[in-house]
């Protein structure tokens, strides 16, 4: 069964007055789709999940970020989320393999806004399967492994560019993704 798939970091100093720096970062680096005719949306939302937006807005692709972070500072607040739902291109398995655009969220928390955990910056991947290989997939293991790679670059990226204190890449269902996935390349190897 496939989890959701996320990618948590917690910054050094991270405070209400540097949060936007640290998201601006973060989606600097982000590798946008570049297939994607969907637009993306922008969000800020006050003080937890469970609120209304404040500040809601569609963004016809490519994304322009600017206006994204023009946005972003007209709402700066130490009490609140930024989330932008955009499109990454990674590999799909349909009738045969194509590079397709797939959501994900880049969430920015501020300090002050509660939520389960306690992460700074929030990367939400969609479902963990775009990045295990599945035996009945023809080809399965080398897209996989493109779709890997893509993830990889990304957080390499942002650990060279953030003042990372720790960051998790984990499934829904609490398990360290990098033990599925060692568990699924397991499989694949003896098969």
């Amino acid at each position: 069964m496939a989890d959701q798939l996320y990618l948590s970091y917690w910054l050094r100093k991270h405070t209400g007055q540097n949060m936007l720096r640290h998201y601006e970062t973060a989606l600097k680096l982000f590798p946008f789709s570049r297939l994607s005719r969907s637009p993306s949306t922008f969000k800020v939302i006050p003080l937890d999940y469970a609120e209304p937006a404040v500040f809601e807005a569609a963004f016809p692709p490519p994304v322009d970020l600017e206006d994204v972070l023009t946005a972003a500072k007209e709402f700066q607040n130490a009490d609140s989320c930024y989330r932008l739902e955009t499109f990454w291109d990674l590999w799909q398995f349909e009738t045969d393999w194509q590079l397709t655009p797939s959501r994900v969220a880049l969430c920015c928390h501020g300090p002050e806004f509660q939520r389960e955990t306690d992460e700074h910056l929030c990367l939400e991947f969609g479902i963990d399967a775009h990045f295990l290989p599945q035996s009945r997939i023809p080809g399965s293991l080398r897209m996989i492994q493109s779709n890997i790679q893509s993830l990889l670059k990304l957080v390499h990226d942002l650990d060279d560019a953030l003042p990372v204190e720790t960051r998790q890449l984990w499934s829904e269902g609490g398990e360290n993704f990098s033990d599925k996935l060692h568990h699924a390349l397991a499989g694949e190897q003896e098969r």
